[in-house]
This record gives structure tokens, C-alpha cells and sequence, in this order.
């Protein structure tokens, strides 16, 4: 019997059923290609950059690693339908989608061989993308960075698990080998870990970020632009004061997101920890030293394998309490 992580192994051809999040600004050629070099799956996270930027970071993934990779396809971006079309042409293995519903694009996809995962925070979203032929779903839940739903890892996967027939993968709040155990015991095939590479050595983002999230306690983390329908979940600092107290009030959609425009970039590149968009999940607080990436996915795996060794022990144990 083929077991869940295995099932999704071979479905991408990667070694540990561990994903890289795309997030935007962060995880560019280098990252994604250390990731994937080191048995899992790097994602390029295109973002709002345009083509020839995602097009870049493409060919360096492809002159520094063989393994496959994926790119992250923002449908909300004024360069999405570009972005799709150098996916197709450069054939991309793996595409994991975010804001938006790939479904017009799966012929185009199927045809082309590209595995399709998209991001969901709900069941019913999960429901209708299965029925459109994706390959995988990533249910992410709240405590993860960036943008957000409002169900909780814990409780969004098994429900997610429960009612599709295709992979699942779990993000959102898992930064390690305890967390790959807990996604796999809810029933998920494996995970994506996405504030815990900004600490990967690969990781172009700037020294400043990456002290951002080293320095981050377990309530540093707040929601921004509940109003505006689209939360996101960033380190507290200047910016986030400054948009909670324009929602208090009561300042419209178009002025919160004039805010923060360009604002995870500043962060990202530039370094500007004050008035930037701190993107990370509440994982942070766990994130203690910067790494390279292959070596944060050999301590997720070394540690899960010691945990599920343990497991199967305590289980043997139940089995003769009650025969």
C-alpha cells in the first residue's frame, strides 16, 4: 500500500514530501533551486514581478538543479496570463496558484504535463478545484503568512483530507519536523513551509527580514486588511500601527491598499523593517538561526522520522493494552 507522502513523491518526482511556499520577492531562482536540489520541491514565487524577471529566475532553477520545481502564479496579477504562458513554454513541472481559481488554464496545463496545486483556505473552494481536475490541493490555514483565510491549520486539513480524493498539502504554521508528523497524522500527503526558508541562506531576502523573523515572539505577528477582504499576516511594526488604526477608522479599501502598495518589497529588498510588510506566519517564533536550505529540510526529515519511530512504538504499546 502506497502511503500518503509517497503518493505525492512520486506525483512530483521529489524525494521528501516537503514544498517551499512562492512567496513573492522571497523565493527567487536560488532558493527555489537549493530546495529542490535538496529533495524537495523549490517554488518560485512570481508575485507581481513581471515575465521577464519570472523568466530569469527560471533558468537560474534550471542551471543550478535538475529536480523538478514550481512556480507560484499569483491569478490576481496584472502579468498572470504572461506568467502562465512562459510556465507553458518553459515547461514548468509544477505550478501552486494563490488569488484566484486556475480553472480556465487546466486544459492548457494537462496538455503541457504541468502539475496544478492550488493555495485554498475553505472546503468548498478545495471541492470545486478538484472537480476542475487540479492534481493537488495546499490548504492553508491562518496561523500562515501573507495572505490568509480564517479556519486554522488544525482543523482546515483534516476537513480538506476528508473531502477531496487528490493530495493535500498543509501549510501554514509548520516549521518542522514536529509539524510534517502532525500534517501527515490529519491526513495530509505532505507540507509547505514557506517563514521558515526566509532563514535559508539561498534566500535572497535582505539580512534585515531575516532578523525580523529570527526576533520574532509567538504574538509578534498580527492581522492587517480584515476590511479590505484580503487579511494578511505580517510582523508587527510602523506600517501594521498605522493600518490598524485606519481600520478603527474606518478608512476604505482603496486607501488601505494604496498603503500598502510596494510595501513587501521594501521589506524584501531594501530592508525596511519600519514602514516594509513583514510577510511571515506565526511560526516565526520558531525560526532561530539562518541555515542553508538543505540543511533545514535534513533536520524537518531527521526529526519527523525520530518522532514516527517513537509513534510506532506507543502504538505497538496501545495495540497490547487493548487487544
Amino acid at each position: 500500500m502506497v502511503n500518503n507522502h509517497d503518493r505525492l513523491c512520486n506525483l512530483l518526482n521529489i524525494k521528501y514530501p516537503i514544498l517551499q511556499g512562492g512567496m513573492a520577492w522571497v523565493a527567487t531562482g536560488e532558493l527555489a533551486a537549493a530546495v529542490s536540489e535538496a529533495g524537495g520541491l523549490g517554488i518560485i514565487g512570481a508575485g507581481h514581478a513581471p515575465p521577464e524577471v519570472v523568466e530569469d529566475d527560471i533558468k537560474k532553477v534550471k542551471k543550478l538543479t535538475s529536480n523538478p520545481f514550481g512556480v507560484n502564479v499569483m491569478l490576481l496579477s496584472p502579468y498572470a496570463e504572461e506568467i502562465i504562458e512562459l510556465v507553458l513554454k518553459e515547461k514548468v513541472p509544477v505550478v501552486t496558484t494563490g488569488a484566484g481559481n486556475p480553472g480556465k488554464y487546466m486544459e492548457d496545463f494537462k496538455k503541457a504535463g504541468t502539475r496544478v496545486f492550488p493555495v485554498v483556505a475553505s472546503v468548498a473552494l478545495a471541492k470545486r478545484l478538484e472537480r476542475q481536475g487540479v492534481d493537488g490541493i495546499i490548504a492553508e490555514g491562518m496561523e500562515g503568512g501573507g495572505h490568509i483565510g480564517d479556519i486554522a491549520t488544525m482543523v482546515l486539513i483534516p476537513q480538506v483530507v476528508d473531502t477531496v480524493n487528490i493530495p493535500v498539502i498543509a501549510a501554514g504554521g509548520i516549521v518542522d519536523g514536529r509539524g510534517l508528523v502532525a500534517a501527515l497524522a490529519l491526513g495530509a500527503s505532505g507540507v509547505q513551509m514557506a517563514t521558515r526558508f526566509i532563514c535559508a541562506e539561498e534566500c535572497q531576502a535582505h539580512p534585515n527580514y531575516k532578523e525580523a523573523v529570527i526576533k520574532a515572539k509567538d504574538r509578534d505577528t498580527v492581522i492587517c486588511g480584515r476590511s479590505t477582504g484580503h487579511p494578511v499576516r505580517v510582523i508587527k511594526n510602523k506600517l501594521t500601527r498605522k493600518l490598524e488604526k485606519l481600520e478603527e477608522e474606518g478608512a476604505s479599501r482603496e486607501e488601505l491598499e494604496e498603503l500598502g502598495i510596494g510595501k513587501l518589497k521594501s521589506a524584501v529588498i531594501e530592508g525596511d523593517v519600519t514602514t516594509g510588510s513583514l510577510m511571515a506566519g506565526q511560526c516565526a517564533a520558531l525560526v532561530n538561526t539562518i541555515q542553508p536550505a538543505g540543511e533545514i529540510i535534513k533536520e524537518v526529515v531527521t526529526e519527523a522520522s525520530k518522532i514516527m519511530e517513537n509513534m510506532s512504538e506507543i502504538g505497538r504499546s496501545f495495540n497490547k493494552e487493548n487487544p
